[in-house]
């Protein structure tokens, strides 16, 4: 299936605890949606063999990264920026970056309690693609890592995303509101959109079925 294309360019913000599903988003809705999906752990494990995530190390993924999402958004090609945008400050040079560039910057919230972002960070499976690059945080870092977290305001424009939800309820979230946003054109979006269908309430049973044995009854 062809993928969506953007009718102007935009840059996709995510923010959300470590765990929270921002990866494996990022992967999927890049696979239905015309973008380039720059991702800050994939970034560092190709540069550094054993990386430290330390102050100089961050700022030289951050530099190329940042590098790479303005040479996409400068040939019109929209961006999903997937880092650890803890900080109000780094989502506004960003922003800043995507007016320069004459895109729509929209930031991504993905939300989940503590405790299940925690267990889906320390249980990460470096065979799979979307946790082969990312750090496993333990508890202490973890906490230092939320303690430093800046939520979206809004000014900055921002989507809650479950991150407990399948990937087709937030696709069709992020769609939606792409859309109302201008960026994708609404013949292009629909069939991305969850749209509440026929539901069969009556099993199948192989042959006639009893109407007397109607257990749902509705009312006007």
């Amino acid at each position: 299936m062809a993928k969506i294309q953007p009718a102007k360019p935009f840059l996709l913000l995510l923010y959300g605890y470590p765990g929270s599903g921002k990866t494996y988003f990022a992967r999927q809705f890049t696979e239905q949606v015309q973008a380039a999906h720059l991702q800050a752990d994939r970034i560092r494990g190709e540069l550094f063999e054993d990386p430290q995530y330390d102050k100089k190390e961050n700022a030289v993924v951050t530099q190329l990264q940042n590098y790479m999402a303005e040479e996409f958004l400068s040939s019109g090609v929209s961006v999903v920026y997937d880092a650890n945008l803890l900080r109000r400050g780094q989502r506004l040079q960003l922003a800043d970056m995507a007016r320069r560039n004459h895109a729509t910057c929209l930031t991504a919230w993905f939300q989940m309690d503590i405790e299940t972002a925690f267990y889906r960070n320390i249980k990460r499976d470096k065979r799979k693609a979307d946790d082969k690059y990312a750090a496993g945080w333990d508890r202490t870092t973890f906490d230092s890592l939320v303690e430093q977290m800046q939520n979206p305001n809004i000014s900055e424009g921002y989507i809650v995303i479950s991150g407990k939800h399948l990937f087709n309820m937030q696709l069709s979230a992020m769609v939606a509101k792409l859309r109302s946003q201008g960026v994708l054109l609404e013949s292009d979006a629909n069939d991305k959109v969850i749209k509440p269908g026929m539901i069969n309430l009556i099993p199948n049973a192989g042959g006639r079925v009893d109407m007397s044995r109607r257990t749902i009854s509705i009312r006007h």
